[in-house]
């Protein structure tokens, strides 16, 4: 057993002392949580240190290179930035993530630049078709949100220009709440409908429409020049089914009303100002393709919750 070293006791005895002194604990809840709590954090722990051993065997790296590839791995960065041991500043860590978002809001004429990081808070902006779009507060949350705080869980929170909440029906209040701490993100993406990964797409032919259930929900995907798009499959101004409709180029017009939209910018309607189609967030990872759904269609909320300042 470690002995204690000038004058403070071992970590591994310390630990041992600790794991004692719950087993002690008379109320049995408390106890069992205490002993689930130890027992996740040696876990965690232990896999960190396969994680390490299997990297290193594998890498040819040495040094500061290797440091790098421990960064990269989900679980190692994670117990870097519990003990503030990260070797890669927030900054670029959020400009990395960005990177990840930035080939999404690009298919739509859009982008997202990172303006800077002050007070723990992550300033970027919306630009081009994201700007001032009311698809931008969806986007928003289900891509870019998720992807910085999964990069940069010690962010206190986003702040971003450029989010313009939907329009409201009538009766539907809005409301704007501050920037989300990371504190806060137990109730993750996954919780609010989150990613899914989408089957079927490899066969969907150039300019044509196919709607795919996902989350028990009609997505309605298209391919343009190489670029998959995903939309709710309801027209933004008489809200029939769009896989009925014509897609000429990049222009999709309802066969029920005859409204023209332009699915590579972010769906705005060409026939009316202020009218979108319902854009989901789409990502492509290692060639597979994933979209993000809120858990509610907009029709079925009881209001917009922002998520960042609006501007």
């Amino acid at each position: 057993m470690p002995q204690e070293v000038q004058g403070h006791q071992h970590p591994a005895a310390r630990l041992e002392a600790l794991v004692q002194e719950v087993s002690e604990f008379s109320d049995p809840r408390v106890r069992a949580t205490a002993e689930e709590l130890v027992q996740t954090l040696l876990d965690m722990y232990g896999e960190g240190l396969a994680r390490l051993l299997e990297i290193t065997a594998e890498s040819e790296a040495s040094g500061l290179a290797l440091i790098d590839t421990f960064a990269s791995d989900e679980l190692l960065s994670s117990l870097f930035l519990l003990h503030g041991l990260h070797p890669v500043d927030i900054e670029t860590r959020v400009m990395l993530a960005l990177d990840e978002v930035r080939p999404y809001l690009k298919s739509h004429g859009g982008n997202v630049e990172f303006v800077k990081v002050e007070d723990s808070i992550a300033h970027l902006r919306l630009e081009g078709s994201c700007h001032g779009c009311p698809g931008s507060t969806m986007t928003l949350k289900l891509a870019i949100e998720e992807t910085i705080y999964k990069a940069a869980p010690d962010l206190e929170g986003l702040q971003v220009e450029g989010v313009t909440a939907p329009p409201p029906r009538p009766g539907v209040p809005v409301t704007f709440v501050p920037p989300r701490r990371h504190r806060d993100s137990a109730r993750s993406t996954e919780q609010q409908g989150g990613w899914s990964m989408v089957e079927g797409l490899q066969s969907l032919p150039e300019g044509t429409l196919k709607v795919i259930t996902v989350q028990a929900k009609p997505v309605l995907f298209c391919s343009i020049a190489g670029t998959y798009y995903a939309y709710h499959n309801r027209c933004g101004n008489c809200n029939a089914p769009l896989d009925g409709g014509r897609l000429d180029g990049t222009i999709l017009t309802c066969s029920s009303c005859g409204r023209h939209y332009d699915v590579c910018l972010a769906g705005r309607c060409l026939d009316a100002a202020g009218l979108y189609l319902e854009a989901i967030p789409l990502l492509v990872e290692h060639g597979k393709v994933k979209v993000a759904l809120s858990a509610l269609a907009k029709d079925e909320q009881p209001g917009v919750i922002l998520s960042a300042h609006a501007r």
